[in-house]
């Protein structure tokens, strides 16, 4: 006896199994250090949406829902970080110069650590 699946079933597994394959392969990037000043992801460099200082406008906008950023050079790359540790050190460095290390992806660093940069 013979089993067989339909057409749509084989599609279905290819497309799965390479996406985890692919899914795989970012989740394995290497850690690598970025050196910036720490912003957020709605005004990276030029902080004009809120008053006073890069520090207050970059908290400010992060409790508004935007996510921390590290401006380095002339990239802005938006800080993904779910540590509550390294969300406080981001806090506390906002608008300062910071060390992160992690994982990029374009424009997007999978923050492992955060640290003042000496």
């Amino acid at each position: 006896m013979r089993f067989a699946l339909p057409a749509g079933t084989w599609l279905a597994t290819l497309v799965l199994g390479a996406g985890l394959t692919v899914s795989s392969a970012v989740a394995g990037g290497k850690n690598q250090t970025f050196s910036g000043q720490v912003s957020d992801a709605a005004c990276g460099a030029n902080h004009t949406m809120m008053p006073g200082d890069a520090a207050a406008c970059t908290r400010a906008c992060v409790q508004r829902g935007s996510k921390y950023a590290l401006v380095v050079g002339d990239k802005v790359y938006t800080l993904d970080a779910n540590d509550r540790a390294a969300l406080a050190e981001l806090d506390k460095l906002a608008g300062q110069q910071a060390t992160v290390m992690g994982v990029a992806d374009g424009t997007t660093i999978t923050v492992s650590s955060v640290a003042s940069a000496k």
